[in-house]
């Protein structure tokens, strides 16, 4: 993408211009670029919109709901914002040149860039060079790679800068155990670079459950049940991984990224056509249940997110609300929109 974009133009564009140069790259790296003929509709009235769009070259015209025209040139101060943001639509535009050329840009991203920028205490404030200043180049690439997953798009920018401040990095060896199964839990992980394997002890030696790479994590399922390692994560590369204790992942990770209902809100969110998911043993489903509910145990939770309809709501439970709080936690690292009947069937 960077190939086709004009950068010195993009610097131009409000409010790309405030990101540092780094971010700014990034961003360009994730944008998408058009080239449309005279007189196409790039987009109707209402039309719901998941980017920004901006002119970069030609001519369109803004055509609201009384069929008011506006003439935009590329160039233009009116150029240098949006032509539309995120959401309903609210002109028509038209091509009105030969060709016209557009950049759309991921909006939600580019304000977790701004706000992770303006949080960070790293943030120089002395001289004009300095102000494009940022992280370091390594550092900066596994930050916004980490602000592009599902999870980070549900925190808070207060709580993704304090994330970052909070990790601690560490280098690992091929071959070396991170965690073992039955060990206490004490850090939530994140693979900056390398490659992990998750397994268990089996009669031939090690049963592989899955390979984890960069930006992967693991380790939540102990720190929010309070219980041993369920599993063992050791290095497939040499790579550097990033740390959270345990009392610092609750705080910044698992509270603002889970949703706890009353068992009444609960029921009128199913009612309302969210999907009950029991994560317990299909003996315990079988047992009692919610109406309508699905049973996935939480062991099997991973290999069937594949199966779950991301546009649903779901309401996770379990007996004590702790196998649910980590099967939501891990659902909502997905982007999946979840929530937990708090306290679980026995407080039902």
């Amino acid at each position: 993408m960077l190939m086709e974009l004009d950068l010195n133009k993009f610097r131009t564009l409000n409010p790309v211009n405030e990101l540092f140069e780094e971010s700014l790259l990034f961003l360009a790296e994730h944008a998408r670029i058009e080239r449309q003929p005279y007189s196409t509709v790039v987009c109707d009235i209402g039309k719901q919109r998941h980017t920004a769009l901006y002119l970069m070259a030609g001519k369109v015209l803004l055509i609201d709901d009384d069929e008011k025209q506006q003439l935009i040139s590329a160039g233009s101060e009116r150029a240098l914002s949006p032509l539309l943001n995120a959401g309903p639509a609210k002109y028509r535009i038209q091509v009105a040149s030969n060709i016209a050329t557009f950049v759309r840009i991921d909006q939600s991203l580019l304000y977790r860039l701004l706000s992770w920028e303006q949080l960070s205490p790293d943030e120089p404030a002395v001289s004009e060079e300095e102000l494009t200043e940022g992280p370091s180049l390594e550092d900066s690439q596994w930050m916004m790679a980490m602000l592009q997953t599902k999870a980070f798009r549900k925190l808070p920018a207060a709580n993704i800068q304090s994330l970052f401040e909070h990790m601690e990095e560490i280098t690992a060896e091929a071959g070396e155990v991170i965690v073992s199964m039955g060990d206490p839990g004490d850090y939530f992980y994140v693979i900056k670079e390398g490659r992990c394997r998750v397994s268990l002890p089996s009669t031939s030696g090690e049963m592989v459950l899955a390979e984890l790479g960069r930006c992967s994590s693991f380790g939540e399922q102990a720190l929010i049940s309070d219980q041993p390692r369920n599993a063992t994560v050791s290095m497939l590369t040499q790579g550097k991984l990033m740390r959270l204790s345990k009392d610092d992942f609750i705080r910044l990770l698992e509270k603002p990224l889970l949703d706890y209902l009353s068992y009444e809100r609960c029921m009128a969110e199913i009612h309302a056509g969210a999907i009950p998911v029991d994560v317990r043993f299909r003996s315990e489903f079988e047992k009692k249940k919610l109406k309508n509910a699905i049973n996935i145990p939480i062991q099997h939770l991973r290999a069937r997110i594949q199966n779950l309809d991301a546009s649903k709501t779901y309401i996770l439970y379990c007996n004590n609300g702790q196998r649910s709080t980590t099967a939501a936690f891990l659902l909502s690292q997905q982007g999946f929109n979840v929530h937990v009947l708090e306290g679980g069937l026995l407080h039902a």
